[in-house]
């Protein structure tokens, strides 16, 4: 692994006294289809899983084993959605901070302390504070980078089948042209988020 001490973070809330500290990832900010995702990871004190990171470094293939370690090795770990209809009507930000939220208090063990991925934090009634790049950072927020990004990805597959002609199992609903011509040929769809399909539908 690089030359990360991954657990930086996480032995300085336990140093303070907290005794749960999760991490908090989110993956769906950018798609133009599907809700955003959350999820929030709660991994024993002192635990570094093997080949962890950033779940956009890994592999498709990679990111689904490792799904399976974080969950049978969590302390607790909670998966969220903020809905398009949330996304159109809050925006995106506040539907991401919303999912977050939800992940947290979704925990079945309540964590006293949270670090959340990038440069905001949600409202959250526990302290928290913000790692940008923490998922590249952080073993725990790294932890729910790939739960949000695989929960996710599985959810847009369940889509593609739904609404075959979008192809959601190549893009998972990302801007590709691919997407983007299949939504000028056949229009949008309910899981389509209108606000972010001006520009396509304009031209």
């Amino acid at each position: 692994m690089e030359n990360i001490n991954w657990l930086e973070f996480e032995e300085l809330a336990y140093s303070k006294g907290f005794s749960a500290v999760c991490g908090v990832d989110e993956a769906g900010r950018g798609p133009l289809a599907g809700p955003v995702c959350a999820a929030a990871v709660i991994l024993p004190k002192g635990m570094i899983l093997d080949g962890v990171n950033d779940s956009k470094k890994l592999t498709e293939n990679k990111r689904e084993k490792l799904f399976d370690v974080i969950t049978e090795n969590a302390v607790a770990y909670s998966i969220a959605y903020a809905s398009v209809e949330e996304i159109e009507s809050i925006n995106i930000l506040n539907a991401t901070m919303l999912a977050m939220k939800r992940a947290v208090e979704g925990l079945s063990v309540k964590a006293d302390f949270a670090y959340i991925d990038g440069n905001k934090t949600p409202d959250l009634d526990i302290p928290c504070e913000y790692i940008i790049k923490g998922d590249a950072r952080s073993m725990s927020v790294a932890a729910a980078s790939i739960l949000a990004k695989v929960s996710r990805d599985r959810l847009m597959l369940e889509y593609a089948e739904q609404f075959p002609e979008y192809k959601f199992e190549k893009h998972k609903g990302y801007g590709t042209k691919v997407h983007t011509d299949a939504i000028k040929e056949f229009g949008p769809v309910p899981i389509h988020r209108l606000s972010f399909l001006k520009n396509i539908l304009n031209k």
